[in-house]
């Protein structure tokens, strides 16, 4: 198994500042230009590379050697573009949301949490995918999705995914839980033995759950939340509350915690669970309500100074062998279609689920809530991010 070296989302979403009700409230309007406004347009040809290009992306996505020598996908782009690679590695989205104000990047990994922030600031720009070669071989089911695509016009390339399981001691759950409701309504059989992920981002496991639970909510996309919806899934991640043992961002203590048998059942990742020491009795299952979880998205800045470099990048990284390298190292399915043959595991895309629409098609991947609802509906306005970051201090107390 290859290990996870990113602190991924396990700085992910945490320790998030209150980003202000009207930045949040500019995911629908960025003074005053509406969602989806290019700050650029997407070129139409390509010029001359400039010869280096700024990279921002989360740890274990752009590694050149020098954390580990036989990690080295970067050096190979370098030789073949001409193009040097600095790069600068961010432990949070709202991190990086942050640092591309700056203008100091031309590239950015950002997930779904992030990228209609990015959108709606005018910080990056719409995407020519016809001048990006290998995003054909990216699955069809990963393109042009809520999460990096704005009312029909790209603002990146697909990178990698995964799925947030459901995760339990099979010495507590015999049979394997069918349902999340082990985590939820049923939560207080295992009180202080629970754990769920520490972000405003997981009320949309809660609203996810309601969605199937409870239709007459309404609740379409667990992202697209009004105010009596947000309201709901608040009141069950109180009453969840009182069960749980640990939040958990840091994913080193979510493996400890499920090794000693302080957590018995609570959300994971597929790489948490292979992580874990032999003989852990926890295994995964994802659920009949489906799961939430990520696809990112690598962008180019709107105000990019190497856009020739930055378009060699998002084709590079997207060709089989150098996707392959990049997520088979950080602990997610692949987004190119072929790079399951370039896998250093030949069991990585089976267990990652890579290509399995079916499976894929369960995942409520992230995205950033916004005014706009993401649902389609246009009678009302959902609630932002800033909300969620509000209604999660609320809920932890």
């Amino acid at each position: 198994m290859k290990r996870f070296t990113a602190h991924r989302k396990s700085a992910a979403l945490t320790g998030l500042a209150i980003v202000s009700v009207a930045l949040l409230t500019a995911c629908g309007t960025t003074s005053g230009k509406s969602e989806g406004t290019a700050s650029s347009e997407a070129p139409t040809k390509l010029g001359a590379n400039e010869k280096s290009v700024s990279i921002l992306a989360w740890p274990g996505y752009v590694e050149d050697g020098s954390n580990d020598p036989a990690v080295d996908w970067v050096s190979a782009f370098e030789d073949e573009t001409g193009c040097k690679v600095n790069s600068k590695t961010y432990g949070t989205s709202d991190e990086a949301f942050n640092l591309m104000k700056t203008g100091e990047y031309d590239v950015v990994a950002a997930s779904g949490d992030a990228s209609l922030r990015l959108v709606a600031a005018g910080d990056v720009a719409p995407v020519n995918t016809d001048l990006i070669p290998n995003y054909a071989g990216v699955y069809d089911f990963l393109k042009m999705q809520s999460w990096n695509s704005v009312d029909g016009v790209a603002y990146g390339i697909p990178h990698g995914y995964g799925a947030n399981l459901l995760m339990y001691n099979t010495d507590v759950f015999t049979p394997a839980p069918a349902s999340w409701d082990v985590v939820f309504d049923k939560s207080g059989q295992y009180k202080g033995k629970v754990t769920a992920y520490d972000s405003p981002i997981y009320i949309a496991d809660a609203a996810m759950y309601l969605m199937y639970h409870q239709p007459d909510l309404g609740i379409k996309n667990p992202y697209a939340l009004d105010e009596t919806q947000l309201a709901a899934a608040v009141d069950l991640l109180k009453g969840q509350r009182e069960n749980i043992g640990e939040y958990w961002s840091d994913y080193l203590k979510s493996i400890q915690a499920f090794e000693t048998g302080d957590t018995v059942v609570g959300t994971t990742w597929q790489v948490i669970r292979n992580s874990l020491a032999e003989g852990t009795p926890a295994e995964v299952v994802l659920p009949k309500e489906g799961v939430t979880g990520w696809s990112d998205t690598w962008m180019i800045a709107s105000q990019a100074k190497s856009p020739n470099c930055a378009y060699a990048w998002l084709n590079y990284i997207a060709s089989p062998k150098a996707n392959a390298q990049a997520t088979e190292y950080f602990g997610e399915a692949p987004s190119n279609q072929a790079a399951c043959d370039f896998t250093t595991d030949p069991n990585q895309c089976a267990t990652y689920h890579a290509g399995d629409e079916e499976y894929a098609a369960q995942i409520w991947y992230w995205s950033t809530p916004i005014e706009k609802c993401l649902d389609g509906r246009t009678d009302v306005k959902c609630t932002d991010y800033a909300a969620w970051t509000t209604a999660w201090q609320e809920i932890k107390g």
